[in-house]
């Protein structure tokens, strides 16, 4: 795929007027509200995951309306006496939490880290899930997008985006975790629910987000056809008179009205070949980030570009400058980033 969106001059100042629902705070300080009359943790199981070098726990939390959501805990062996910094990753589209093995770096690198579960899915890649949604909904285009799309209280979404939460809350009253020090991570969908959790939770230590999914939605269904976005204008196309009320539904989940409101520092990553996120929308989300506090208190910001990359952006070489970035972040906030990961640097 060549480059078929701005280019990189012009997405450095793109800045979309994106539609804000007149009740959007209140919308979701009452969905988040009525999700923690739960505590957040509801068991936590020791798990042998065959490694030596890391220990795992098995987690359930409660999220949106107090459904249990399945996450692995995996940290340095033997750390649980030291309280620390936490990494909160959040998964792509049609993946689950895997197994516990397949993602160790940032337990490698000194963190605990915690892999949410994306509920109903993880049945399309990797090595599959462990969460049911248990809500229905209407007719909807095959996929998760279009579920519950008529209504912001129903969309599938807003569940998502309040277990996103609700992670960030289990993680913080777990045991061995400095609750001052969690960061948001995810790439893809996982980079969506990082920024809307960066906008939702005020106190969060850093947030890493690449090829966000769910960014300047309106634009990215005239930019794409790949799904998941292709599962709404799909959607579309059948049901022609649900315009208004997908595109309202929509505006409640746009990450862009989350990263305004974020004020942690934040890694963003973008590959201008994406068909799948369009890079306009990741850099409306970075553009936007912090602004609505004002020009002087916008947190600080960073993206890497990867001019001939498609969704896979920068892969390995992304990762490695994401631990470089988080300790230097951590450390320059007097808050200390492990000793590994220094190390690892």
């Amino acid at each position: 795929m060549t480059m078929f969106d701005q280019p990189l001059h012009q997405l450095k100042t793109y800045l979309p007027e994106v539609a804000e629902p007149d009740d959007f705070d209140e919308f979701w300080e009452r969905v988040l509200d009525r999700a923690r009359t739960s505590p957040a943790v509801i068991d936590v199981t020791s798990e042998d995951s065959g490694l030596t070098l890391v220990d795992t726990w098995d987690i359930t939390f409660a999220g949106f309306d107090g459904h249990p959501i399945k996450a692995w805990l995996t940290r340095p062996a033997g750390s649980l006496e030291e309280a620390l910094p936490a990494v909160v990753e959040y998964v792509g589209y049609g993946r689950g939490r895997g197994l516990p093995h397949e993602r160790i770096t940032f337990a490698a690198a000194g963190y605990a880290h915690l892999v949410m579960d994306v509920r109903g899915q993880g049945s399309r890649y990797g090595s599959g899930g462990s969460t049911p949604d248990p809500v229905g909904c209407d007719p909807a285009a095959p996929g998760f997008a279009t579920r519950g799309i008529l209504a912001p209280g129903d969309y599938y979404y807003t569940r998502l985006i309040t277990d996103a939460v609700r992670a960030v809350d289990a993680v913080r009253a777990l045991p061995g975790v400095d609750a001052g020090r969690v960061v948001a991570l995810g790439n893809s969908q996982g980079g969506g629910l990082a920024v809307a959790v960066a906008g939702l939770v005020p106190d969060l230590a850093a947030v890493l987000s690449s090829a966000p999914l769910l960014c300047d939605v309106e634009r990215a269904l005239n930019l794409t056809d790949e799904h998941p976005y292709g599962e709404v204008v799909q959607y579309l196309a059948v049901h022609r008179d649900a315009v208004d009320a997908v595109l309202t539904t929509l505006s409640y989940v746009d990450g862009v009205l989350f990263a305004r409101r974020a004020t942690a520092p934040a890694h963003f990553g973008v590959g201008l070949r994406d068909t799948v996120c369009p890079p306009s929308t990741a850099f409306a989300a970075f553009n936007h980030y912090g602004l609505a506090h004002g020009d002087d208190r916008q947190a600080r910001r960073h993206i890497e570009v990867y001019p001939f990359n498609h969704h896979e952006g920068g892969e390995a070489v992304h990762t490695r400058r994401q631990l470089t970035w988080l300790a230097q972040t951590l450390a320059e906030a007097g808050r200390g980033a492990p000793a590994v990961s220094a190390q690892a640097r």
